[in-house]
């Protein structure tokens, strides 16, 4: 890669960059540092953190190691501590248009702002956009905003309301279980017969005051001027309806995604998600992708996953980088006192700041 580093600047090209700053790339971060390689991280959002930020900051994540329950917001600002050890450089507000691997085998990164150069990508860019499915249905474009959400970001903005949610994935039950404490009621319907959450969660549920309407419940009509006052909902078999006073629905009905310009680099897809190996390679030699948008034989999606994907990711861009560095970096205990020590010798060896 000399021919590269010959018409490249030193201070422009990264052995790794990461595309998404979500909670995956963050721990990815963690392991390139770990790893002594020099990292960014580009995202399209203006703050880290990906959709836990996004969408749902004050919502509780169960299925994380070690935390028998935390905040979306904590678990960024941790991942975020962990990653901030080493150095690094966020490029926020940037989407990636373009990634082209060069013939020098250097990566050339196009960005609504820039151009960026790396030695490996590793993509970690979630599932792309979410596009929430919307009902058509009468008021709902017009009442977004004013009592029809399709996300939770603060709890306060629901404390002693009566709610409707309608879903029967995980985020709804999240959100039932989220607002149950602080909510005058809350009405939890769906329109089938099995739910998409893990058990645990519907069981809390089930057994909290969250009044639950199933199966073939849905929403008919929403009634409201300024702001939600009244939604109508009916049981699709039978034709029952029941009127309710609200003051909120939410909808998690599901979500379209959009991979964007990530569908046009070249790469393997599968059903919408990057087709990766074990190794989490690309069919692109020196790209590496990690969390929700891969997909694979077996693929769960969880962040607990996606973290250990990234590790696998970063360990292999490391070997990738240096043939002759193991991709097994080891015990993180000792490599890290290894890392941290050299960090601290080279500050000291580098003339003070201004």
């Amino acid at each position: 890669m000399n021919t590269a580093e010959n018409h490249i600047s030193g201070a422009d090209l990264f052995d790794i960059t990461f595309i998404g700053a979500g909670p995956v790339a963050l721990y990815g971060m963690y392991y390139a540092g770990l790893r002594m390689t020099r990292f960014k991280t580009i995202d399209m959002l203006d703050e880290v953190g990906g959709g836990l930020m996004a969408l749902y900051p004050e919502k509780y994540i169960y299925d994380v190691a070690g935390f028998p329950k935390i905040l979306a917001k904590d678990l960024t600002r941790l991942l975020k501590e962990q990653a901030g050890q080493y150095p690094h450089t966020f490029c926020l507000g940037e989407k990636v248009t373009d990634v082209k691997r060069n013939a020098d085998g250097i990566f050339t990164l196009t960005t609504n702002k820039g151009v960026h150069y790396s030695k490996t990508v590793v993509v970690c860019a979630g599932m792309g956009a979410y596009i929430p499915r919307k009902l058509d249905i009468p008021n709902v474009l017009e009442l977004e905003g004013r009592g029809v959400f399709y996300f939770v970001r603060r709890v306060r903005d629901f404390e002693g309301k009566n709610i409707l949610i309608a879903g029967g994935g995980d985020s709804a039950f999240d959100y039932a279980m989220m607002l149950e404490p602080v909510a005058k009621s809350i009405t939890h319907i769906h329109r089938n017969d099995f739910f998409s959450a893990h058990d645990d969660s519907i069981r809390k549920v089930m057994n909290s005051t969250v009044r639950m309407k199933f199966p073939f419940w849905e929403v008919k009509r929403i009634v409201g001027e300024d702001w939600v006052r009244e939604v109508t909902i009916v049981q699709t078999r039978t034709g029952e309806e029941e009127v309710l006073p609200v003051d909120a629905i939410i909808f998690n009905i599901g979500f379209l995604t959009n991979l964007g310009p990530i569908a046009d680099w070249g790469l393997h897809l599968e059903k919408n998600a990057i087709l990766v190996d074990s190794r989490m390679r690309t069919n692109i030699e020196g790209i590496y992708a990690a969390g929700d948008i891969v997909t694979y034989d077996g693929k769960l999606k969880l962040i607990s996953t996606g973290c250990g994907e990234v590790a696998i990711a970063v360990n292999n861009a490391k070997h990738f980088i240096a043939p002759k560095a193991k991709v097994d970096p080891g015990h993180s205990t000792e490599k890290h006192d290894a890392v941290m020590r050299r960090v601290a010798q080279k500050n000291t060896q580098q003339p003070a700041g201004d």
